[in-house]
């Protein structure tokens, strides 16, 4: 891998097109990805906010389920932000019928923890490992960490609840990044891939 690493975003549904920008705008190759020739081509992967329920389906539906599993377990870096998040828990608390998940860190997620839509909001949010005082957290219908196993290594917490976590390759935040100018957790994890490169 050269010094631009090539970073997909799961293209099935959610924000892809915010996480493209971002990740570009962190000196990354961005392309969304929907099928498995086009994850064999990437260095790391994001998994974006949206219906995990739906993005877990449509994985199945696309023959993503059990290829995506294999490059995480084999140490691909990704991030999941929100529904993306839920997707790396290795356990739901509370799943929909049918809704599976990819797995990767040791944790378990609860679904719309912080609320419904209409209860988003905006706050500051303390990572380690990031620079330059707190991010923008938008959370939308997001999910919170119950608890972690031994492997996983929470990096911010909000409210008095675990919104980001770090597991080897893997990383997960509860809020939107992509959503605010404020690119510093792509640029995070664009560093994370060029290690693992």
């Amino acid at each position: 891998m050269n010094d631009t690493p090539v970073i997909g975003v799961l293209a099935l549904q959610g924000d892809v097109r915010e996480h493209l920008i971002a990740l570009a705008s962190a000196d990354a190759l961005a392309r969304p990805v929907r099928r498995p020739e086009e994850l064999a081509e990437v260095d790391g992967l994001v998994l974006p906010g949206g219906e995990s329920t739906t993005m877990s389906k449509l994985a199945a539906l696309f023959g993503m389920l059990e290829p995506l599993r294999e490059r995480i377990a084999a140490g691909m870096p990704v991030y999941g932000t929100c529904a993306g998040m839920i997707l790396l828990a290795d356990k739901i608390l509370d799943p929909r019928s049918g809704q599976e998940t990819l797995g990767g860190i040791d944790m378990i997620v609860r679904r719309n923890a912080f609320g419904r839509q209409n209860e988003s909001f905006e706050a500051a949010v303390e990572v380690a490992g990031i620079d330059g005082g707190p991010v923008e957290g938008v959370f939308i219908r997001a999910p919170w960490v119950e608890s972690v196993g031994a492997g996983a290594k929470v990096i911010a917490e909000h409210g008095g609840h675990i919104v980001a976590v770090r597991q080897q390759n893997a990383l997960a935040t509860s809020f939107h990044p992509e959503l605010t100018g404020d690119h510093r957790l792509h640029a995070y994890f664009t560093e994370m891939v060029r290690a693992a490169g």
